[in-house]
C-alpha cells in the first residue's frame, strides 16, 4: 500500500493515542498494518449478535443517546460475564466498549470519531482505516471484519436522514447528528470496497488569535484582514482540500459588526457564526424520486430578498457564482466565500468557469469585467508537509488590462528552511505594494500597524 499524503514520520502523534496508528509518510512506502486479532473480532461479533436477540431494538432506539449507550453497556457486561466468565480486566472493557459501539454507534470507527484530536476519518477498505490528526494522516489499528460490516455502518449513517445507497445510487453526501460531514461511495464505483470519508465537525470555534498562534498567519496580517472585513471588501478564501478554508472563513466572520444582518448559504452547513443576527440556509439534495432539490443558486436568489447586510457562501462551486458576482456588484458588499483552487489566478479561472455553467452566453470580457469589479481580495491557503496550514498569499484584484484581470500580491509566505524534525520555518512577508483601497481605511477611521506594507528581508 502506498502513501499519497505528504507527511512526516516524526509528526505530532500523541503518546496517549487510543487507536494506535502509523503515520503515512511521503513517497511510495509499504505500510505494515497494526495487529489484527481475528479471535477478538469474532468474539465481539458473537456478543453483538446475542445482544440483538436479547434486547428490544425498537425500545432501545427510542431512548436518548446517553441512556441507550448506558443500557446496552450494562447488558453487554452481563452477557459477557455469563458467557465468558474467565475474561476480565482490560480485555473485558475493550470487548464491552466495542460491542456498545456496534449496537448504538458506528462500529469500529466510533472511538476515532470521539477523539477530539482527530479531524478526519477515512475508511478505504476493511483493513485500511486512516485518520488525520494535526494535518498528518495516520494508518489506524482499527479494522472492519469485511465489506459487509462497512455497509452496515453506512446504513446506520444514512437511515436517520432518509437517504439510500445502492447500485442505482452509489454515492451519498450526508451529515451526522453532530454536524460532521460524510461522503460515501460503494461498489461498483469503488470496486475494492465501500468507502467512508468523515470530516469531523469542530465543537470549538478557532478565532483569528488561535490561527496566529498556530502560525497560519502573522498578527499584522490578522489586523489587516480585520480591517478589510470592516471595510466590507468582498473576500474569497482559496485553497485545496483540507487546507482549512472553512475554519479561516469562520475566523474572518468574527470581524463582522454585530449590528449587521448576516445570511449564510451552505451545502452542507459548517459555518459557525457567533453574531446575534444570523439566518443560516442549507441546500437540499433531491429525494429518492429525484425531486425536491434546492440548490445554492436557488437559496442565493432568495437571499437577495431577505435584506442581507452580508452574504456568506460556504463554498461557491457552480452557477451560483454568477448570482454571487451580481450581488457583489449591486450593493451587497462585504461578501465572504471559499473556493477550491491552488492560487488566486486559478481561483479567478474557476469563478469564470462557474459563471459559464449558468449558460447565460455572456462574452468572456463581460464576465471578467464583472469579476474584476466585484472581487477585492483573495486569501490563499495551503497545507504544508509538516501538517501546518498556512496563508501563502494575500492578493488584491485591481481591475483589468485589456482582456486580462490584474492581480497584485500584498503578502506572501517565504520559506527559510526545514529543520531536522521536518518542521518548515518561514513567515509571511509584505511585498512592498500598498493596496489600492488604502485611502478607504483612512476615510473609515481604521488605523493599521505602521509600516505594515513595507517590504523587509526574512
Amino acid at each position: 500500500m502506498t502513501s499519497w499524503q505528504p507527511g512526516n514520520t516524526n509528526g505530532p502523534q500523541r503518546p496517549n493515542q487510543p487507536t494506535g496508528g502509523t503515520p503515512v509518510t511521503s513517497g511510495a512506502v509499504r505500510m505494515t498494518p497494526g495487529r489484527y486479532n481475528e479471535d477478538m473480532e469474532q468474539l465481539i461479533f458473537r456478543i453483538h449478535q446475542m445482544l440483538i436477540e436479547e434486547l428490544d431494538a425498537d425500545q432501545i432506539a427510542a431512548l436518548p443517546s446517553d441512556e441507550r449507550r448506558h443500557i446496552v453497556e450494562g447488558a453487554a457486561e452481563t452477557l459477557l460475564k455469563r458467557e465468558l466468565p474467565n475474561v476480565g480486566g482490560i480485555t473485558r472493557d475493550q470487548i464491552v466498549a466495542r460491542v456498545v459501539d456496534e449496537v448504538v454507534g458506528l462500529g469500529p470507527i466510533d472511538a476515532l470519531l470521539r477523539d477530539p484530536s482527530i479531524s478526519e476519518v477515512m475508511v478505504n477498505a476493511p483493513e485500511e482505516v486512516f485518520f488525520e490528526r494535526e494535518g498528518i494522516i495516520y494508518l489506524s489499528d482499527v479494522r472492519f471484519r469485511d465489506p459487509t460490516h462497512i455497509l452496515r455502518v453506512i446504513e446506520r449513517i444514512i437511515a436517520p436522514i432518509g437517504r439510500r445507497v445502492d447500485e442505482s445510487s452509489p454515492m451519498v453526501d450526508a451529515r451526522l447528528p453532530d454536524g460532521s460531514r460524510v461522503n460515501i461511495i460503494i461498489p461498483p464505483l469503488a470496486p475494492k470496497s465501500p468507502t467512508i470519508t468523515i470530516r469531523k465537525f469542530r465543537a470549538d470555534k478557532l478565532n483569528m488569535e488561535d490561527l496566529v498562534a498556530a502560525e497560519t498567519l502573522t498578527p499584522d496580517m490578522a489586523e489587516f484582514l480585520k480591517a478589510c472585513v470592516k471595510l466590507k471588501l468582498n473576500i474569497i478564501v482559496s485553497g485545496g482540500t483540507g487546507t482549512g478554508k472553512t475554519t479561516f472563513l469562520n475566523a474572518l466572520s468574527a470581524f463582522i459588526p454585530e449590528s449587521e444582518r448576516i445570511l449564510t448559504i451552505e451545502d452542507p452547513m459548517e459555518i459557525k457564526i457567533q453574531q446575534p443576527h444570523v439566518v443560516s440556509l442549507e441546500a437540499r439534495p433531491s429525494n429518492i424520486d429525484g425531486k425536491g432539490e434546492i440548490s445554492q443558486r436557488d437559496l442565493l436568489r432568495n437571499t437577495l430578498r431577505m435584506r442581507p447586510d452580508r452574504i456568506i457562501i460556504g463554498e461557491v462551486r457552480g452557477p451560483e457564482a454568477f448570482d454571487m458576482l451580481n450581488a457583489m456588484n449591486t450593493g451587497h458588499e462585504g461578501s465572504l466565500s471559499t473556493i477550491h483552487a491552488n492560487s488566486p489566478r486559478d481561483a479567478l479561472a474557476r469563478v469564470e468557469n462557474m459563471v459559464l455553467m449558468a449558460s447565460l452566453e455572456l462574452p468572456d470580457r463581460a464576465i471578467r469585467e464583472q469579476m474584476s469589479s466585484a472581487l477585492d481580495l483573495f486569501i490563499q491557503l495551503a497545507r504544508f508537509t509538516d501538517g501546518v496550514r498556512r496563508v501563502t498569499k494575500v492578493t488584491e484584484c485591481t481591475g483589468m488590462e485589456g482582456d486580462i484581470i490584474t492581480l497584485q500580491d500584498l503578502f506572501e509566505f517565504k520559506q527559510s528552511h526545514i529543520d531536522t524534525e521536518g518542521k518548515i520555518h518561514g513567515g509571511m512577508r509584505p511585498t512592498g505594494i500598498r493596496p489600492s483601497f488604502t485611502e478607504r481605511f483612512e476615510a473609515a477611521g481604521i488605523t493599521l500597524p505602521e509600516g505594515i506594507f513595507l517590504a523587509r528581508s526574512a
